[in-house]
């Protein structure tokens, strides 16, 4: 099968290595600048993102996006939630005429500022031609560009028989891959968990120990569960590899990005400070703005939401939203 993946982050990158370890695919990566290009080819390595990790010799990089995009079968986009419209346009530019529509897939991890809509939506609205999907899961970089095993979640409104072939061309025996049909739930999850990840790094941040955490983790999934389903999710995709698994991955990892983030801020840093001159993007923060707002738009009760919210764009100290928090009106775990 072919493919092309677009961005060379450290996940569009170790997504493109995977794909060409077998042998059996060709693969494209198309790196948004030249000069990135060039170092990749030079070096054979990812050395601003991914160092340390040799590009097998099958992988293709280049930047010239009308020759990758000409035999392409499946198209990858691992580009940050909010660049996701404008790299979308410049694939619309640069598909050929009359040729048959790849399937789209995002490896994003955010809603889009404002519009609250979710990457699928913001590809389908921008690609019409091309059926969409999601490719997410519990998946740190480094691990999976080095063969380490891992799960995904393969989420997509095409039908059955094409998804399966798909399903098998993305699997190996170093990443086992699954199919559904829930799209809303499978991105949605993959959105809130950066969210609540910042929630666990305050934890860290403000040394509140195992119990706190635990009690975080398992609130924040019942959350997920209650925002997803308001959302036109399936309550089961939460408990998968999208919700649960990509959850407790993100905030338990040292590699990940929003548990980092929130251990500063609740260590006692700003988070305006800390985004200040930031190479690699923490989804999370402008992911729980875009949640924020729609929940209060829409009547969703989602009180973990709305304190990380509080803490990173009204500056409320950390403690006092855990106060917040524990001091809420009694109820029922189920209620």
């Amino acid at each position: 099968m072919n493919f092309t993946v677009i961005g060379a982050g450290a996940w569009g990158t170790a997504f493109a290595i995977h794909l060409a370890r077998s042998g059996a695919h060709s693969v494209s990566l198309v790196p948004r600048r030249a000069e990135h290009a060039a170092a990749l080819v030079a070096a054979r390595e990812n050395e601003d993102y991914l160092p340390g990790i040799a590009l097998p010799k099958t992988l293709g990089v280049t930047v010239e996006l009308v020759s990758a995009l000409a035999q392409a079968e499946v198209l990858l986009l691992a580009c940050p939630s909010q660049a996701l419209r404008e790299t979308c346009g410049r694939v619309r530019a640069a598909l050929p005429e009359n040729s048959t529509a790849p399937l789209v897939l995002s490896l994003s991890k955010g809603l889009e500022l404002h519009s609250h809509k979710r990457p699928s939506e913001v590809i389908a609205e921008c690609l019409p031609e091309c059926a969409v999907g999601a490719l997410t899961g519990p998946t740190n970089a480094a691990e999976v560009a080095r063969g380490q095993p891992a799960a995904m979640l393969l989420a997509s409104t095409l039908g059955e028989e094409p998804l399966r072939s798909v399903q098998a061309a993305l699997s190996s025996v170093a990443l086992r891959v699954y199919t559904s049909g829930d799209l809303v739930g499978a991105e949605l999850g993959a959105c809130l968990k950066n969210s609540y990840a910042i929630a666990a790094g305050c934890c860290d941040g403000l040394r509140l120990g195992d119990n706190a955490r635990a009690a975080l983790l398992t609130r924040a999934l019942a959350e997920m569960i209650r925002v997803g389903v308001a959302l036109g999710a399936r309550p089961e995709t939460f408990y998968g590899l999208s919700g649960f698994g990509d959850l407790v991955a993100t905030c338990h990892g040292a590699w990940s990005r929003n548990r980092q983030f929130g251990e500063q801020v609740g260590a006692g840093a700003r988070a305006t400070e800390l985004l200040a001159g930031r190479r690699s993007v923490v989804e999370g923060y402008k992911t729980t703005q875009s949640f924020a707002e729609l929940c209060a738009e829409q009547g969703i009760e989602a009180p973990i939401l709305r304190e990380v919210h509080a803490i990173l764009f009204r500056d409320k100290p950390p403690a006092e939203a855990l106060a917040s928090l524990m001091t809420r009106e009694l109820k029922e775990e189920y209620r």
